[in-house]
């Protein structure tokens, strides 16, 4: 039957009876592919009824879906057009892993990053009413992405819009009782019927006339609906509240949508899902099938037989556990990336100094600045692409009080299937132009390792950035072993006379030093770590441009305003006038795929550095 849709048109020729076994067949299929390709996993599973229900009973793409963070619309592909290119799903030249205007007319809008969808839902609701135009405005939120203010702020405002909006929490995991039986689904679909509005409405206008009974009908409403689930919030908010409904109900899910459907003014429906529902492997471990690489559907995951390299992300969880036995007042941070950030031991170890805020980047910069007030010494783990939501914070409330703070940016630089929302690109560019902000790029494990020991010691906020993925394998050191604050060093030194055309430096910024050090022994260059992007090893860096002919940087990261920019600007202020070639990200959005294969098309392997080179020099 799954083969049979090619789009939503197709799925809403299907009688109702139909639905369920081609749920059993998408399930399945999500299950196949990403054991193929890698991807998310309990996130779609858990998503295959409601996004069914979605296409079945709205027109879309005229009635358009906001899917917030986007991770779990594998299903939502496969049933608008994209099941044969499944198969390509997070590859070079392939189909994203989160909606893309670009990719599809039933992508209404792009997601990757947590709790926007409301907000543009009710942007598209109030431009269609604008326009004269009736058609339906949906946003699909998780329990975890309803934690985040943007959230709160969207729902503040639509409560009060005078248009039709559908906000639909799927909750699945948060501790609320999960909906039992025939009376549920029923209230369900009694609450979101017109009789129930028209009476509701109603009652409303009959009783403000005497405000002691229309209080107590308020107030017995309340009750009732608090029988089903705690629905107070959200119709304070302005929203029509229903349910919650089980999200893995057709037969719930359809009447209660078409109803709803018909409404108007703002609507709140609670479906009750279950990460990974359907492959018991997936239900009973949802966070290590969250985002699996490859696997046998009928095993499962299986951990590797040799063990891998140390990530950095793990290097971090190891020097944060160090540093905590080290010193008592160490705190440590994650706006809800407890796994992603290497954090899951720390927390078991010293759990009165763990906090996870949620999806709260704001928050978090704004609490660990202050626990910093306090004397404490919090370490905020955070992806370089979710600190970009936190950037005023970082401004007002922690650099301008030059408060001490280690940002670990995670992720920093190609982070290769998740593309362009998660690419961690930007951070050097966007931090280097704050006071009282330092910015630290290791090349390796053992210099992640001691940076944070560095950073740590500062009296300000240091950000040490690292790549996701494993370094080379150099061994991590001791907890008390601090690098020279804003020092590089020279790595290679060319072996060509001074006065030779040739003579040309490479400034390595990060992970990068190695293949320019593969480059610097295939061209005789010299090459140095430079290690901080903020501050500059001005010194060093005079040092070298006085002694060379040509600079070259190469940095995994945005070109504008980046490493190479400082640079220059450096090399101007000191009045030196030499050629200098900067290799990094241009001004381009990057794309999706093997992260080798990303630095390869930006010239930023070994091959590209020296192809880059030898064109710009003319070398032989």
């Amino acid at each position: 039957m799954l083969d049979q849709i090619k789009s939503p048109a197709d799925l809403r020729r299907l009688s109702k009876d139909q639905l369920k076994p081609l749920a059993k067949e998408l399930r399945e299929f999500v299950i196949q592919s990403v054991s193929q390709t890698g991807g998310h996993l309990s996130s779609n599973l858990g998503t295959v009824e409601l996004t069914i229900a979605l296409h079945y009973v709205f027109n879309t793409p005229e009635d358009r879906l906001v899917w917030d963070v986007g991770h779990q619309t594998y299903p939502h592909k496969i049933l608008t057009g994209r099941k044969d290119k499944m198969a390509t799903l997070r590859q070079l030249g392939g189909i994203s892993g989160f909606p893309m205007r670009s990719e599809s007319e039933y992508d209404a809008f792009g997601t990757a990053h947590s709790s926007t969808s409301i907000s543009a839902a009710l942007g598209m609701a109030l431009g269609a009413k604008e326009q004269g135009l009736q058609r339906s405005s949906v946003a699909i939120i998780g329990d975890g992405a309803m934690s985040a203010g943007m959230a709160f702020e969207a729902l503040n405002n639509a409560g009060i819009a005078e248009c039709n909006i559908l906000v639909i929490l799927n909750d699945n995991d948060m501790s609320i009782s999960p909906p039992v039986g025939a009376l549920n689904r029923y209230l369900a679909q009694l609450m979101s019927g017109r009789f129930y509005a028209s009476a509701k409405e109603a009652g409303k206008q009959i009783l403000k006339g005497a405000p002691p009974l229309f209080e107590l009908a308020k107030r017995f409403e309340e009750q009732a609906k608090g029988l089903v689930v705690p629905a107070t919030l959200f119709e304070k908010f302005g929203f029509n509240y229903i349910g919650p409904i089980d999200g893995h109900d057709l037969d719930s899910l359809i009447p209660t949508l078409e109803n709803i459907k018909n409404l108007k003014g703002p609507q709140f429906l609670h479906v009750v899902t279950r990460k990974g529902q359907g492959y018991k492997l997936a239900e009973n471990d949802p966070v290590k099938y969250h985002g699996p690489g490859k696997f046998d559907p009928s095993i499962g995951i299986v951990a590797p037989s040799v063990a891998p390299k140390l990530t950095f992300s793990q290097v971090f969880g190891r020097w944060l556990c160090d540093m905590a036995d080290s010193d008592k007042r160490l705190v440590g941070i994650t706006p809800a990336m407890r796994e992603g950030s290497g954090m899951v031991e720390f927390e078991q170890k010293f759990p009165s100094r763990y906090f996870d805020v949620g999806i709260a980047e704001q928050h978090a910069l704004t609490f660990a600045a202050g626990l910093a007030c306090e004397g404490m010494r919090p370490v905020v783990a955070i992806y370089s692409t979710f600190l970009q939501r936190a950037y005023d914070q970082l401004i007002h409330d922690v650099a301008l009080q030059k408060l001490p703070l280690v940002l670990a940016l995670d992720r920093a630089g190609i982070v290769g299937a998740d593309g362009a929302t998660h690419a961690g690109v930007f951070d050097i560019p966007f931090l280097r132009c704050i006071p009282n902000v330092s910015v630290a790029c290791p090349a390796d494990e053992s210099e992640c390792y001691k940076l944070l020991s560095t950073a740590f010691a500062q009296d300000h906020c240091v950000a040490v950035r690292y790549p996701r993925g494993s370094g080379v394998g150099t061994p991590l050191g001791s907890v008390h072993e601090l690098l020279p604050f804003g020092k590089g060093e020279v790595r290679r030194l060319t072996t060509k006379d001074k006065a030779e055309k040739s003579r040309i430096a490479i400034l390595a910024f990060g992970t990068l030093l190695y293949p320019s050090l593969a480059v610097g022994e295939k061209l005789d260059t010299t090459v140095v770590n430079m290690r901080w992007a903020k501050p500059l090893d001005v010194e060093l860096l005079l040092e070298i441009a006085r002694s060379h002919t040509a600079v070259v940087t190469v940095e995994e990261g945005a070109l504008m305003g980046g490493a190479g920019s400082a640079v220059l600007e450096a090399l101007q202020d000191a009045n030196i006038n030499i050629p200098v070639l900067r290799l990094g990200v241009a001004d381009e959005f990057t794309v999706h795929g093997d992260p080798a294969k990303i630095l390869s098309l930006l010239g930023l392997d070994a091959e590209g550095i020296e192809k880059s080179i030898c064109d710009r020099f003319e070398l032989v």
